[in-house]
C-alpha cells in the first residue's frame, strides 16, 4: 500500500488531501470525508482498510481554513477542543471543498471503475449534502447530524445512498432519525441502517468513549456490501 498527499488550490487557499493505493494499483474512487477529530488515526485507520480492499482512497483536510492538519485526541478534551473548532466551521465551504476533492480524485491515474464517498458524524452529513449537488456511484453516510434536518433534500440525490444512524444516539435523538426513515421510504436508492443498541460514532474504533465494538462489525458488513455492490473493487 502507498500513501501519499496531494495539494488542492481552492479560492482562498490550499489544503492537504491525503491519498491512500491499493497495492493493485488502481481502482475505484473513494472520498473519504473526516469526522471532528480531523484525519487522524481512526480515518487513517478505515482508509488502510478501504485502500486493502481494492480502492484509491482520498481523504482531504477540511478544518485547514481554522487549524491545518487538526488532529483531536480522543479524550474527553480532546472532544471537547474538537467541538470547539467544528463549532467554527463553514460547512457550505467544506462541501465546496469536498466536490474539488471528488474532482481531483476522478482524475488521478490510479482512478478506474467510479467514485464513491464515505463520512462519518460531520462527514456523514457532508457527504448527504454533497450528493445533492453531484452525482456519485455510492454514497455512505454515518450518524450525520445535519442529515435529519436536511432530509427533505433527499428527493435531489439520486445515487445509491446508505444512512447509517444508532438508535440510542444522544446526539441524533430516535425521533429524528425516524423521520429520516419516513423521508427514505420507497425510495429504490436508498439504503437505511439503524444500530438500535448503538450510541454516536459507534463505529470509530479508536474512541474509547464511543467505540461499540458489535453494532460497529455489523453496520460495516452493511457498508461493504454496498460498496460491493455498487462500487465494486478487486484486492
Amino acid at each position: 500500500m502507498q500513501k501519499r498527499t496531494e495539494r488542492i488550490k481552492a479560492h482562498d487557499g490550499s489544503f492537504d488531501v491525503h491519498v491512500w493505493l491499493p497495492d493493485s494499483g488502481s481502482g475505484p474512487g473513494i472520498l473519504l470525508i473526516q469526522e471532528i477529530y480531523g484525519v487522524g488515526p481512526y480515518i487513517v485507520k478505515v482508509a488502510e482498510e478501504l485502500a486493502g480492499l481494492g480502492y484509491v482512497v482520498a481523504a482531504p483536510d477540511l478544518f485547514w481554513r481554522l487549524r491545518p492538519n487538526w488532529i483531536g485526541e480522543h479524550t474527553p478534551e480532546g472532544t471537547a477542543a474538537s467541538i470547539e473548532l467544528a463549532g467554527r466551521f463553514d460547512v457550505p465551504q467544506a462541501v465546496a471543498d469536498c466536490a474539488l476533492t471528488l474532482a481531483l480524485l476522478r482524475e488521478l491515474p490510479e482512478v478506474s471503475g467510479g467514485c464513491g464517498a464515505l463520512g462519518f458524524c460531520l462527514g456523514g452529513s457532508l457527504a448527504f449534502m454533497l450528493a445533492t449537488q453531484t452525482e456519485l456511484d455510492a454514497v455512505l453516510s454515518f450518524y450525520g447530524s445535519a442529515v435529519p434536518e436536511a432530509a427533505g433534500l433527499m428527493e435531489r440525490i439520486g445515487s445509491p445512498l446508505l444512512l447509517v444512524f444508532g438508535g440510542s444516539d444522544p446526539y441524533i435523538p430516535r425521533d429524528q432519525v425516524a423521520t429520516v426513515e419516513q423521508v427514505a421510504a420507497g425510495r429504490a436508492n436508498v439504503l437505511m441502517h439503524v444500530e438500535e443498541e448503538a450510541g454516536h460514532a459507534f463505529h470509530n474504533s479508536e474512541s474509547p468513549m464511543f467505540h461499540q465494538p458489535e453494532p460497529a462489525a455489523r453496520a460495516w458488513q452493511v457498508a461493504l456490501a454496498f460498496l460491493a455492490d455498487h462500487l465494486p473493487a478487486r484486492p
